[in-house]
C-alpha cells in the first residue's frame, strides 16, 4: 500500500520555476501535442525530451526546440507514476510564509494529519514572505499538477493575479490566516477579531488602563481584524483609544529595538498587546531588563500559543489559535473538492474559535 510522504521544496532545488511573475499559459501542451504537430509517436518524444542516445541528435534538437517555444513542462510527479505500479498519488500544493514560526508548522501539521490520512501527499514551499517567490511557487505547482493549494499570503502581497489566474485553471484554493480581500475564494481563519476583543478586555478587567498593541501591515485582514477588536474592546469598556499607542511591529527583534523607547515616555503604557508571541517575548525581555515587574507593572498577552509560550518567565498569556484544527479544516476542502463532495464553483468559508490562555504575564 502506498504510503503518502512530505515533499518540501525549498529556493535551491526549484529548477522548473519560471521567470515570469506572472502565471504562464495555463493550457500546458502535452507530448500527444508535440507528437501530433511534428508528426511522430509520443515515445520518441518521450525518448527524445530524455536525451536517449536511440534518437538521432538532428530529431532530439528538433523536438526539444519546439518544447521550449510552446514551453513544455514535464510532470515529475506523472513520471514517477507511470514508472511505478502503485495506485495514482495525489498531491496537494501548501505555500507557508516561514518554516520557523511555530503557528505555521502546526497549520502544516494539520494538512499532513488529513492528507496522509486520505492518501494524499503534500508538497510544501516557503515563500518567505516575498510575493515574486510566492508567483514563483504557484507556477511550480501549477506546471506539477496539484489537485489544489492551501496558501497563507506573503507580508508585501498585494497584487493577487497569480492567485486569480489560478482559479481561472480550474486550481481549487484555500487561503488560510492571511486571506486574500479581493478575491472571493475558499477559506479557514481564526476569530481574530472576537480574539483581540477578548484579549484585550481581560486586560482591562484586570486593571489595565493604557494597553499599546504591537500590529503588522494593514493590507493583511488578518492585522485589521485584531486592531479593529483591540479599538472595539477598548471602547466598550468606556475608555479611549490612543493612536500613540498603536505600533507596526510583528516580529522579536522589531520588538526588542522600539520597547524601550516606548517605555521610556512620560505616560508608558502599563499592558501591551501583541499580534504574534514571538513580538510578545520581544516586549517580555525588553520589560524585564528595564525593571519592571510582570505582571504587576506591565502585563504583556500574546497571540498564536507557541511552545515556548510556557518557558519565558513569566509564562505567557496568549490566544490560542489552534493551528492544526486549521491545518485540518483547509486539507478536508481541498480533499472534497477534488473528490467531488464539494463543488468547484462553491466558495466554503470556515472560522476556527480560539481560547485566551491566561496565565503568569498578565493579572
Amino acid at each position: 500500500m502506498h504510503q503518502p510522504f512530505l515533499l518540501i521544496i525549498f529556493a535551491s532545488q526549484q529548477p522548473i520555476l519560471l521567470k515570469s511573475k506572472k502565471i504562464e499559459s495555463m493550457s500546458q501542451i502535452t507530448m500527444k501535442d508535440i507528437a501530433r504537430e511534428l508528426g511522430i509517436s509520443v515515445a520518441t518524444v518521450s525518448r527524445a525530451l530524455k536525451n536517449s542516445p536511440h534518437i538521432s541528435k538532428s530529431r532530439r534538437e528538433q523536438i526539444i526546440a519546439y518544447a521550449h517555444e510552446h514551453k513544455f513542462f514535464p510532470n515529475p510527479i506523472a513520471a514517477q507514476l507511470r514508472q511505478s505500479h502503485t495506485t495514482p498519488v495525489k498531491t496537494i500544493g501548501v505555500i507557508i510564509p516561514q518554516f520557523v514560526h511555530h503557528y505555521f508548522s502546526s497549520v502544516l501539521s494539520g494538512i499532513e494529519q488529513v492528507a496522509s490520512e486520505a492518501g494524499y501527499r503534500i508538497m510544501v514551499a516557503q515563500s518567505g514572505e516575498s510575493y515574486d517567490r510566492e508567483v514563483e511557487i504557484c507556477n511550480s505547482f501549477y506546471h506539477n499538477k496539484v489537485c489544489g493549494i492551501i496558501v497563507s499570503q506573503a507580508k508585501n502581497t498585494t497584487q493577487y493575479d497569480h492567485f486569480e489566474q489560478l482559479q481561472a485553471a480550474g486550481v481549487p484554493l484555500v487561503f488560510y490566516d492571511r486571506i486574500c480581500p479581493g478575491i472571493n475564494a475558499n477559506r479557514v481563519v481564526s476569530d481574530d477579531y472576537m480574539a483581540a476583543f477578548t484579549a484585550v478586555s481581560h486586560l482591562v478587567e484586570t486593571g489595565c488602563k493604557r494597553i499599546a498593541i504591537y500590529g503588522s501591515n494593514a493590507n493583511m485582514e488578518i492585522a485589521r481584524n485584531r486592531l479593529n477588536g483591540f479599538k472595539d474592546a477598548i471602547f466598550h469598556h468606556g475608555m479611549k483609544v490612543d493612536e500613540s499607542l498603536i505600533f507596526n511591529c510583528d516580529n522579536r527583534e522589531q520588538a526588542e529595538h522600539i520597547t524601550p523607547n516606548v517605555l521610556a515616555t512620560e505616560n508608558r503604557p502599563d499592558a501591551f498587546f501583541a499580534i504574534n508571541d514571538d513580538t510578545a517575548v520581544g516586549i517580555l525581555s525588553i520589560v524585564k531588563k528595564a525593571g519592571f515587574k510582570i505582571p504587576d507593572d506591565i502585563s504583556i498577552c500574546g497571540f498564536t500559543n507557541n511552545s515556548f509560550a510556557t518557558v519565558c518567565d513569566p509564562p505567557l498569556t496568549t490566544v490560542d489559535q489552534h493551528g492544526v484544527k486549521i491545518g485540518q479544516e483547509s486539507a478536508k476542502i481541498i480533499i472534497d473538492i477534488a473528490e467531488g463532495r464539494i463543488s468547484p464553483e462553491k466558495v466554503t468559508k470556515r472560522v476556527v474559535k480560539t481560547d485566551l490562555i491566561v496565565r503568569g504575564t498578565t493579572r
